[in-house]
């Protein structure tokens, strides 16, 4: 019985390819062309023969193995990927960024053709212009570990062209912004140069990314100036009060901190693999869940008093939360956001050893014991204990204040509203 053609076919290509994974370069090349001279149009052979001719320095007849394959394989990005590389290799630099141009209009971010790009306009002398496409390659570039060996120093390379230009066009528009730079208040100039840096590449936007509920039109501010908030001044000056209060309930009753990262099993751990149901990162609570946790408050009334004046963010069955949270030597409180911009927080630094920070969107500061801290939770945020000894804060909620009364009470409604509605099943 004479076999199926067809069944002969794909024998051959599956040889092909395995010889291809195996790195038997020139045994591949001759199994597709047995596959060629069998089918003309076959994509596969006609795409990895128009290689090995390249490989092989024929560039013409690489060409026109790849046209064919274009036209029969209309949607691989690989295809004019190589075009561009033959085209390349004859010298029409024309018709290699139109290939390219091709490639990425199949797939936007293919990353070989994206870094082919700036590649390009660099060999021609147009670093400014190679400096947007390697950003683009950057920015869709694989993490580290699941690198190939091939695109190591290319990406090497990518960052050290884009770090050269930002530094060059930090220089030109430090000179040409001077004098309107001048003009500026202190106050709005750390705003305009975090637009400067983000248009030009050196940072990211951050927005507001609350994982219950988005209040919106309401700003993204990552820290708020405290002259907004008159009544922190009490609790600023009390912070020796507050922190002699916190070393008692921590002194004498450990086990009284909780982990704060508890998620379910059923949950998935995401960034919290390293902290959740840890001691690294506790809390001690004086209200919970919009629920005053007494027996804790008997236990620091000064604290305690001071939040029963400040205005907590009130929402009957979810806050405001209040708690001292401790954060252990060498340990990172992963990028995160909260759950509502209707509500800000506060931190009010306690032991802030050396070698502290907490970073709100792309500002970064160290806690100072005194002066408190209000930020936008929803806006990504992270925090760090470089040193060798404790950090401790004092955390809790208040109301957003570009919310007035009446809107307030109906996001308690809201939230109350949605929960009793899925309470009923």
């Amino acid at each position: 019985m004479t076999a199926d053609p067809t069944s002969q076919l794909a024998a051959l290509a599956r040889s092909a390819n395995v010889a291809m994974q195996a790195g038997r370069i020139n045994d591949a090349a001759q199994l597709w062309e047995r596959v060629l001279a069998a089918s003309p149009e076959h994509p596969q052979a006609l795409l990895h023969v128009g290689q090995h001719r390249l490989f092989l320095g024929d560039a013409k007849g690489a060409l026109t193995l790849l046209e064919r394959a274009a036209q029969v394989d209309a949607d691989n990005p690989i295809v004019p990927l190589n075009l561009a590389a033959a085209y390349r290799a004859l010298g029409d630099s024309q018709n290699e960024l139109a290939a390219l141009a091709r490639a990425l209009v199949i797939d936007r971010q293919f990353f070989p053709a994206l870094l082919a790009k700036a590649m390009y306009f660099e060999r021609q002398g147009k670093l400014r212009e190679a400096a947007k496409h390697y950003r683009d390659v950057l920015a869709v570039a694989p993490p580290e570990s699941k690198l190939e060996e091939w695109s190591r120093k290319p990406l090497q390379h990518a960052r050290e062209v884009v770090e050269r230009d930002l530094a060059e066009v930090n220089a030109f528009l430090d000179k040409r912004l001077a004098a309107s730079r001048a003009e500026l208040p202190e106050t709005a100039l750390d705003r305009f140069d975090e637009c400067k840096d983000i248009m030009v590449g050196a940072k990211k936007p951050f927005v507001q990314q609350p994982t219950l509920l988005n209040y919106p039109r309401l700003p993204a501010i990552p820290f708020y100036q405290r002259k907004q908030f008159p009544w922190l001044a009490k609790i600023e000056a009390a912070t020796a009060d507050i922190r002699r209060e916190f070393e008692t309930v921590r002194d004498q009753d450990a086990k009284e901190f909780e982990a704060y990262v508890n998620r379910p099993a059923d949950m998935p751990l995401e960034q919290w693999t390293e902290l959740n149901r840890s001691r690294r990162w506790s809390v001690f609570f004086l209200w919970s869940d919009g629920v005053r946790v007494d027996p804790h408050c008997q236990r620091c009334p000064t604290t305690a008093a001071l939040l029963d004046e400040a205005p907590m963010a009130m929402v009957p069955g979810s806050a405001p939360s209040a708690f001292f949270s401790t954060l252990a030597p060498k340990t990172l409180i992963p990028p995160h956001t909260g759950v509502t911009n209707a509500r800000l927080v506060v931190h009010v630094p306690l032991i802030v050893p050396p070698g502290c920070w907490f970073r709100v969107g792309n500002e970064r500061r160290e806690w100072k014991p005194g002066e408190a801290l209000i930020f936008d939770d929803t806006i990504e945020h992270e925090a760090w204990n470089g040193s060798d000894e404790l950090r401790a804060v004092l955390i809790f909620d208040v109301w957003n204040p570009y919310l007035d009364e009446k809107e307030r009470a109906l996001v308690c409604e809201l939230l109350a509203g949605v929960r009793d509605y899925y309470a009923q099943e």
